[in-house]
């Protein structure tokens, strides 16, 4: 058991009595006993109420990440097969497990870990101190459970290689975990066939999180005119192709995300309707608008603009020109699909952008649905990092 005690400041912990699991560094009034970064200690309130237990590190601003909420709770093996099995039995009830996030960081009560399975390969991604140390315990039992559904891990990769890790005093991290494999990986998903690359991919390879999103824009797209920008390897235009659009034009500044894009397409038998692009999207509407384009179906999921509350104003300008430009690239009567993956661009931001960009190019919307990520990325209450992505489809029709 940990001995080092973290007493907080009276009246801080918000984040935590809340239902949260991060204590800040400014939060804290002192800490008595020994203890090394990544360890676990027991978290009090200003007057010696138990908080929980979590793991600390001097490194990070979040100073500490709670497990588990009863400061006798051994973290131990059969504490994390507890959390990993509850966290693989939760997807098995809520989503197509053949491709899934298994875990979701904080909002599986797991913090800094995520992982991945594409078909029969994981991809763990971890994020804080105190999970990298537990991480081949995380992927030994993880294979277990999986073993005893009958699902046979053949290889696992490890993706911790992102500007997080320099803030928790980290080496970023891009390797096996245990024997090397092929890393070009099959899936299929909503009936679409994609080869993810788990090494050189962005992220952990793939974006998982818009699954059900990308199916719902399916029963638009039959015989339909789509653009899609900010493709990557092709998902929501292999969607449109799959669902008999007449012609699809997907758009990605990045010539190796294009290059699986097209290879995507191949694998699928939809290479002469679906085509692709290697161009900067912000050069690309202009030009399109200038040649008076017009589109039924036009699809708009960009990078996050904002990673920081400090860059959000900058950020609405950036979502606000591709709307603008966006709408008036969809035939009237036509559908918009547009998407925010920033956390800090929040819901409220991002429906507010909407409302400038459709009064500035003289459009009335029809909302036909709003949706959030797929549910192998849980929203947790409390935890307001976990709700990040907000999507919208909207009918597009001209003032008159």
């Amino acid at each position: 058991m940990g001995q080092a005690v973290v007493v907080l400041k009276k009246g801080e912990g918000r984040t935590l009595k809340s239902g949260g699991m991060w204590v800040y560094d400014n939060e804290i009034a002192s800490v008595t006993g020994s203890y090394d970064d990544g360890d676990m200690v027991i978290v009090r309130d200003f007057d010696g109420y138990p908080m929980g237990r979590g793991f600390i590190n001097r490194h990070s601003k979040i100073r500490i990440r709670l497990m588990t909420r009863d400061v006798n709770q051994m973290i131990d093996r059969e504490f994390l097969k507890r959390r990993l099995k509850n966290a693989w039995d939760y997807r098995k009830k809520v989503t197509d497990t053949g491709s899934c996030r298994i875990v979701f960081g904080e909002a599986d009560f797991l913090p800094g870990l995520v992982v991945d399975k594409f078909s029969d390969v994981l991809v763990v991604q971890v994020t804080a101190f105190g999970m990298d140390r537990m991480k081949t315990e995380v992927v030994s039992i993880l294979k277990e459970i999986l073993s005893d559904d009958g699902i046979l891990i053949r290889g696992v990769y490890e993706r911790s290689d992102g500007k997080y890790r320099d803030q928790e005093g980290l080496e970023r991290v891009k390797d096996f975990i245990g024997d090397p494999f092929d890393t070009d990986v099959q899936i299929i998903e909503n009936g679409v066939k994609y080869t993810v690359d788990v090494k050189n991919g962005q992220k952990t390879g793939f974006f998982l999180d818009q699954k059900y999103n990308r199916a719902a824009i399916q029963r638009l797209c039959r015989d339909a005119s789509v653009l899609d920008c900010f493709t990557h390897t092709g998902s929501f235009a292999l969607n449109a192709g799959i669902a008999g659009a007449a012609e699809v034009m997907g758009v990605d500044a990045s010539e190796l995300a294009v290059e699986q894009a097209r290879e995507n397409a191949r694998l699928n038998g939809l290479q002469e309707r679906v085509h692709f692009q290697c161009a900067d999207v912000f050069d690309l509407l202009p030009k399109l608008e200038a040649e008076n384009k017009k589109y039924d179906v036009v699809i708009l999921d960009p990078p996050a603009f904002t990673k920081s509350r400090n860059s959000v104003k900058q950020a609405m300008k950036g979502y606000r020109e591709i709307n603008m430009r966006g709408m008036k690239l969809v035939k009237d009567g036509g559908f918009l699909a547009t998407c925010s993956c920033s956390h800090f661009m929040t819901y409220e931001l991002f429906t507010e952008m909407i409302h400038q960009a459709a009064r500035s190019v003289h459009k009335r919307l029809r909302q036909v649905e709003y949706r959030t990520q797929a549910p192998d990325h849980p929203i947790l209450w409390s935890a307001d990092e976990s709700y990040y992505l907000k999507f919208y489809i909207f009918q597009i029709c001209d003032e008159k």
